[in-house]
C-alpha cells in the first residue's frame, strides 16, 4: 500500500466549519486546479472529475468522525483504488488539517503518479488553507 501525505496547513476557520465545507462533495472542486481538470460532477456525497484529459477521479464520502476526521474513497472506474482521509485538528479556534492518501498502485503506475499525487495533495491543503483567509 502506498501512503502519500500532504504538507499540513493551518486554517483559519474552527474545525466545525472545515469539517462542515469538506463534507459536502460539491466544494472540493473549490480545491482542486481548475486549469488541469474537467468533466466536473458532484453532489453532496460524490464527485468525479478528469485529470490532464488522462484519468477519471471518482470519489465518494465514506463517513465521518464530526470535526475531527472525514474519509473518502475511490470510486468505480478511478484508476486504482484509494482511500483519501482529511485530518483536523482544532487548536485556539483554527484548524490544522492534512490529506492522507493510502493507494494500491502496482509499481509502474507508482513512479507515474505519486509525484503528481504529492503535488496535487499539497495544492488542495493550500487552496483550503486559503478558503478561510480573513480578508
Amino acid at each position: 500500500m502506498t501512503q502519500i501525505e500532504s504538507k499540513k496547513v493551518v486554517v483559519n476557520a474552527r474545525a466545525e466549519t472545515v469539517f462542515t465545507f469538506l463534507s459536502d462533495m460539491n466544494n472540493i472542486q473549490k480545491l482542486l486546479p481548475q486549469d488541469k481538470i474537467s468533466e466536473w460532477k458532484s453532489d453532496e456525497k460524490s464527485c468525479s472529475f478528469k485529470i490532464q484529459n488522462a484519468y477519471t477521479i471518482g470519489l465518494n464520502f465514506v463517513s465521518s468522525a464530526p470535526h475531527t476526521k472525514i474519509e473518502y474513497s475511490s470510486a468505480q472506474g478511478s484508476p486504482f483504488p484509494f482511500s483519501l482521509n482529511t485530518v483536523l485538528n482544532e487548536n485556539s479556534g483554527k484548524t490544522e488539517t492534512q490529506l492522507l492518501c493510502e493507494a494500491d498502485i502496482n509499481p509502474f503506475l507508482k513512479m507515474l503518479v505519486v509525484g503528481p499525487l504529492k503535488n496535487l495533495f499539497d495544492y488542495m491543503a493550500e487552496r483550503l488553507e486559503k478558503q478561510f483567509v480573513i480578508a
